[in-house]
């Protein structure tokens, strides 16, 4: 049996993520990565099943990298607003730097794979969140809202924000940079909407 060798998994995974993200699911083939990865059809074999448990491992390893990120320097026992400041700082920070990660896991939570990779991925990070949200909630910090309206209330401005400055554009085809103002001034009307 051959060693893994990560260098060469992590150049499958970049390639994966790529095609991905411009040809969708239906269009990716273990054919096309081997071209694209500049290997043998018959070296993916030897890492992975089928393109099925390629897909499964490259979501739960982009996922894992993503929750691992957000939670840098965060503690489950931090007042809300600095935990969420935390949060968003580096979400932001991991959307930024990750583009094509972040459209590629997209994709994927859209597809037939998200149960199996959520299912891997989210266990400690949601019993972390909730205890956060709990706590948060007991101590007054925060309105005790359904989970739904929480999430859209505490991130979708922030995704709002990054995918402005990916596009380079916002409303009105308004040219646009994601400053440190902006993320604050945003997320001070989020934690102000969010209390009690």
């Amino acid at each position: 049996m051959r060693c893994r060798d990560e260098i060469k998994i992590q150049q499958v995974y970049q390639k994966a993520i790529e095609l991905i993200v411009n040809e969708g699911l239906n269009g990716f083939s273990m054919q096309k990565l081997a071209k694209a990865a500049g290997v043998s059809p018959a070296t993916l074999y030897i890492y992975y099943k089928d393109k099925d448990d390629l897909i499964t491992r490259l979501g739960i390893a982009e996922g894992k990298r993503m929750l691992e990120t957000t939670v840098d320097g965060f503690d489950q026992e931090m007042p809300f607003a600095e935990g969420l400041r935390v949060q968003w700082r580096n979400r932001a920070r991991f959307w930024l730097d990750n583009p094509m990660s972040v459209k590629c896991f997209e994709h994927l939570r859209h597809s037939p794979y998200r149960d199996k990779i959520f299912e891997t991925i989210q266990q400690d990070f949601a019993e972390a969140m909730g205890h956060f949200v709990r706590k948060a909630v007991r101590n007054g910090e925060l309105a005790p809202v359904p989970l739904e309206v929480y999430w859209s209330i505490a991130f979708a401005p922030l995704m709002n924000l990054v995918k402005y400055h990916l596009d380079g554009r916002s409303v009105g085809n308004k040219p646009f940079y994601l400053s440190d103002e902006i993320l604050n001034q945003t997320l001070d009307l989020v934690l102000k909407a969010l209390r009690p």
